[in-house]
């Protein structure tokens, strides 16, 4: 609803879209406007971004671009207008509309103005490759510089985002999208001014939509991978119901360490992948056995510790998984040996494996159960710190200290306390300080 948004974002929205409607009001250089052409690049680009949104993971700033390299500053500016007001938008829609509105007027005003005073324009003209791409490429940083400015604007007012942070990776993250959008829409602006006229420059969308429609299978290929994963989380978490959500925040625990870590984003999903499942193998566990008041026999605790092994074997096929599959099999492994199912000792143990044993080990720690109450979060860690170098990579437990430090933690109740307590500890239950966190 309108009301959800903060008035000082409101009133920032619309700041940004009556500097953007002044800015189109500006005055137009002395020669004839085409204004056939800010149509036709107006109703492309909003019929354009209709299709991508339905078809593709794709969008048509190129067509924008086109116009910062071809029009004055004011009127390229409403080549955006027409599609940003018709996009489909999340509630509210109007304020969001406007928004999008405004920051891509703003957004290609800013860029036709660095395009135009760097000779752009006459460089466009003329064909002259390669001075055409100077002032081309200072306009594309420019046309994305502007709304990742603004962005970080709104995550400040709106979602109260601290302002050392609201700015960080918004603009890193389109500098790839930048530069290809950039050089299609340069290469539609070459070809308008070229004897073969707009129809020519139009065909350069041809190969954008193509690459669109692949990049929209990957996000679909994608969606089936995450929901294979919800519904693999989703039996453990039905049969094992004492550890509900333990899955999910092992996975954003271990996110954290490897992105403290430096691990590439691929490598991160992975391991966000490789932590939901790390008991996935407890649906090979008899369900009286995860579900046992009081304690459990060393025959029952051995069937129980053929978990990982079980879990290996359900994703073994599973290829999008990669080497999440060998954390699932040695998260319980210990840098002393003494884990298991095989004992492997310290470098023997996967990386994988040994950020989601500290991961998971956390967790289990700070969140109450239906036999125990939950640890401060210092306290886990400080147990952790203490098990570094036996049981932990010390390199993971400092990683984890750090990002908390930084982000915080929020532990939630996994088990249900409407229920009587159930008690079933280990047994015979080890020391606290070998076993942190231990759980089945």
């Amino acid at each position: 609803m309108e009301t959800a948004v903060p008035a000082r974002a409101r009133a920032y929205v619309v700041a940004c879209a009556v500097l953007g409607a002044v800015l189109c009001l500006g005055p137009l250089p002395s020669a004839r406007t085409p204004w056939w052409a800010v149509v036709l690049l107006a109703a492309l680009y909003a019929g354009g971004e209709r299709v991508a949104a339905r078809r593709f993971a794709g969008t048509f700033r190129p067509v924008l671009l086109a116009g910062a390299f071809l029009l004055p500053p004011p009127v390229a500016a409403l080549v955006a207008l027409p599609g940003a007001l018709l996009s489909r938008a999340d509630r509210p829609v109007l304020l969001r509309r406007v928004w999008r509105a405004a920051e891509l007027m703003l957004g290609v005003w800013a860029a036709a103005r660095v395009h135009g005073a760097l000779g752009g324009r006459e460089a466009v003209a003329a064909s002259a490759f390669p001075h055409v791409l100077l002032p081309a490429g200072a306009a594309v940083l420019t046309f994305w510089l502007v709304p990742a400015v603004l962005d970080g604007g709104i995550l400040v007012l709106a979602e109260r985002v601290p302002v050392r942070r609201a700015w960080r990776g918004l603009f890193l993250r389109s500098l790839v999208p930048a530069a290809v959008h950039g050089l299609a829409g340069l290469m539609m602006a070459v070809l308008w001014r070229s004897p073969y006229g707009p129809v020519a420059a139009l065909l350069v969308l041809l190969p954008m939509c193509v690459s669109w429609w692949v990049f929209a299978q990957y996000h679909q290929e994608r969606a089936a991978h995450q929901a294979t994963i919800r519904a693999l989380v989703q039996a453990v978490d039905i049969k094992d119901e004492y550890t509900r959500g333990h899955s999910e925040r092992v996975g954003q625990a271990s996110v954290l360490i490897a992105r403290e870590l430096g691990m590439d984003d691929e490598r991160v999903e992975v391991l966000r992948f490789a932590g939901i499942l790390h008991d996935v193998g407890k649906l090979g566990v008899p369900t009286r056995l995860l579900r046992k008041d009081g304690p459990l026999t060393p025959e029952e605790r051995r069937v129980i510790e053929l978990h990982p092994e079980y879990g290996h074997e359900i994703v073994r096929g599973i290829g999008f998984l990669g080497e999440a599959r060998s954390a699932i099999l040695h998260h319980h492994e210990r840098l002393d040996g003494s884990g298991y199912p095989y004992g492997l000792v310290g470098s023997q143990i996967p990386d994988f494996a040994r950020v989601v044993a500290v991961a998971d080990a956390f967790d289990a720690m700070t969140s109450t159960r239906s036999y125990r109450r939950a640890r401060p979060v210092r306290a886990a860690l400080e147990e952790l710190e203490r098990c570094a170098g036996a049981q932990f990579d010390p390199l993971m437990v400092t990683a984890l200290v750090r990002a908390l430090g930084r982000y915080g933690w929020h532990p939630s109740v996994t088990a249900d306390e409407g229920r009587s307590p159930r008690v079933h500890p280990p047994a015979p239950p080890p020391p606290v300080s070998s076993r942190p966190g231990a759980h089945r």
